[in-house]
């Protein structure tokens, strides 16, 4: 060993140095190397051999980190994982770089739990490093923890929201995950999915013509969220699809087709039982609903309402298609008969005072223009001409000679419908509403009035799929302005002709409507949740708790609420074919009083 060689002046002088500061020799007179070497003690060569030992414990017993990843980067692209995973799992500490390939190697063996764990650590060590949210995403897909995968791209959208790869990636997971909506606000990010054909699954007896025009998209172009979200309002504004959803079905050429996969109301039902249940769903409170739809193909239907409650007689028809053949715009006409007996009384149970009555006679005929613009917004219009007398008057405190105004009166109608905010990744949709009826009653003298409602509306399914849970919140105001007819202010409470629902307060008591608060201007705001019970495509339950706030007011201290109403309980929504019936029952918090009440819908 070179150890064994000769020592000139220069090699020895550092170590007879060192040792002379640490055991302090005392060496007279001067001596020579070779002296100095013969002349030390067993005892001093046992201190070197001792401090020797003692520093190289005191180093760290681990290996050294490797330096160069050249070597490890062309395993990576030769995808030779396991040799990756051989040169790293004892390097100790790694750094980035280290772990991201050791990480990605693990995941490549299925070892998801430990290449989890090494990635977490380091994304701590480089925070702001987008490949570790994306690889994380890849090792949560595989285990098909979907909703971590979810969050993981997002986290890495969040350092680079241009990322094609992250964008591509997630649109794909939310496309397993049935989010549709969610799935093409991603890829339209990075100009996907084409689509190659569009089909209907069952054929349709629709025209085709028609619902093509339906359709805001064509087939070998690329699908938007925007095209979507118009198709379905157009799709919905047709009228004859209670239930429908766009599918895409990935083909071999990494493009899609688009199925419109839809339960088509035709004629009076599917089947007689079908038209039967649907015709005969409101004979328990002595209404029937006549309705024929889809006529000749054309999307025009007819729908009907008499009712023979000798309290409140009512016969309804109207018929509706598309303008021009145009699925974007649709025409509506209507005729409504009502003949009605009103007994305005504080409440609907238990003693009451009664505020006034009469017997009201109705007759209207309305035309509108409705236009399906976009999926952001559409708006309608349209006029009415109405006739109206009082029969058997007992004026009471409630019914002043303003509001018993009688004759003709002509109505202007519009209405703006507007999505404000839609989240698809979280399933949250929230609308306004805006509309106003300026009308004029030919009255000696003559009068005239102005009512403005407005609202918002907001749907969220809180699961990433299907519809188990589904919160709905519904906020709304109106106002009027001048003189009004008894007949056109508003109610809150449960009336088949009513749509402010107030669910603890029934409108009607023995009978005869006026047991609701009735007013000129109000407040309510309705909230519930659905829970799907029981659901075989033909027949189903859903349970709905719910809570109703709501105040009306007016300038007449008889009428209105005075107070803020309170209104809590259940629903039971059942759904037969076409038909959904529902049982209410609520409880007003204030008051303490029980409501139970039944209504269908179409």
């Amino acid at each position: 060993m070179e150890s064994r060689g000769k020592l000139d002046v220069a090699s020895c002088s550092r170590p007879v140095k060192f040792f002379r500061a640490s055991i302090a020799f005392r060496l007279r007179p001067r001596k020579t190397c070779a002296q100095r070497i013969r002349s030390y003690r067993p005892q001093s060569a046992a201190v070197f051999f001792l401090f020797m030992l003692l520093a190289a414990s005191a180093e760290p017993s681990a290996r050294p980190a490797v330096d160069n990843l050249s070597e490890i980067r062309e395993l990576v692209e030769a995808q030779r994982w396991q040799e990756v995973v051989q040169k790293l799992r004892t390097v100790s500490p790694r750094n980035v770089d280290q772990n991201y390939y050791y990480g990605i190697a693990l995941a490549q063996l299925k070892n998801y739990r430990e290449a989890g764990r090494v990635l977490l650590a380091g994304r701590r060590q480089q925070p702001r490093d987008k490949r570790f949210a994306t690889e994380l995403a890849g090792v949560a897909f595989k285990q098909k923890k979907y909703p971590s995968a979810v969050a993981w791209l997002r986290a890495a959208l969040k350092l680079d929201p241009s990322d094609a790869y992250a964008n591509d990636f997630l649109a794909t997971v939310y496309f397993l995950e049935g989010n549709l909506e969610a799935a093409l606000k991603y890829w339209n990010r990075v100009s996907k999915p084409t689509i190659e054909n569009v089909t209907e699954q069952p054929p349709l007896r629709i025209d085709p013509a028609l619902l093509d025009g339906a359709f805001a998209f064509s087939p070998a172009s690329m699908l938007t969220l925007a095209d979507l979200a118009t198709s379905e309002s157009r799709i919905e504004g047709l009228g004859i699809f209670p239930v429908y959803r766009f599918q895409l079905n990935a083909r071999a050429d990494n493009n899609f087709d688009l199925v419109l996969e839809a339960r088509e109301r035709n004629g009076w039902g599917v089947n007689r039982w079908d038209a039967l249940i649907s015709t005969l769903r409101g004979i328990f409170y002595q209404t029937i609903y006549p309705e024929y739809f889809n006529l000749h193909g054309s999307a025009t239907n007819l729908t009907a309402l008499l009712r023979w409650d000798a309290q409140k007689r009512r016969a309804l028809a109207t018929i509706s298609g598309p303008l021009w053949q145009d699925a974007k715009y649709r025409y509506g006409a209507t005729i409504d008969l009502r003949n009605e007996n009103w007994k305005v009384i504080t409440s609907f149970t238990g003693p009451a005072t009664v505020l006034g009555g009469l017997n009201l006679r109705r007759e209207s005929l309305s035309g509108q223009i409705a236009s399906v613009n976009s999926g952001r917004w559409n708006w309608s219009t349209g006029v009415e001409l109405s006739h109206r007398d009082y029969r058997s008057i007992f004026a009471g405190a409630a019914l002043t000679p303003a509001l018993l105004l009688a004759g003709f009166e002509l109505k202007q109608r519009a209405r703006l419908d507007s999505t404000v905010l839609r989240i698809p990744e979280r399933r949250f949709l929230l609308r306004a509403s805006v509309s106003d009826e300026a009308a004029r009653i030919w009255t000696t003298p003559s009068a005239s009035f102005l009512k403005v409602q407005g609202s918002l509306a907001a749907h969220w399914l809180p699961r990433p799929r299907g519809n188990d849970y589904e919160v709905e919140e519904k906020i709304g105001l109106g106002k009027t302005v001048g003189q009004i007819p008894f007949d056109e202010l508003f109610m809150l409470g449960l009336e088949r002709d009513n749509d402010l629902p107030l669910r603890a307060h029934i409108g009607t008591r023995d009978g005869r409507k006026g047991s609701a608060p009735l007013g000129r201007n109000y407040f309510l705001s309705n909230w519930e949740i659905n829970k799907n019970v029981y659901n075989n495509g033909l027949f189903g339950i859903r349970l709905s708790p719910f809570l109703d706030v709501g105040k009306i007011s007016d300038p007449d201290i008889v009428l209105g609420s005075r107070k803020w109403l309170f209104d809590s309980g259940l629903q039971i929504k059942f759904h037969i074919l076409n038909v959904g019936l529902t049982l209410t029952y609520g409880k007003d918090l204030r008051s303490g009083a029980n409501a139970f009440y039944f209504t269908t819908q179409p």
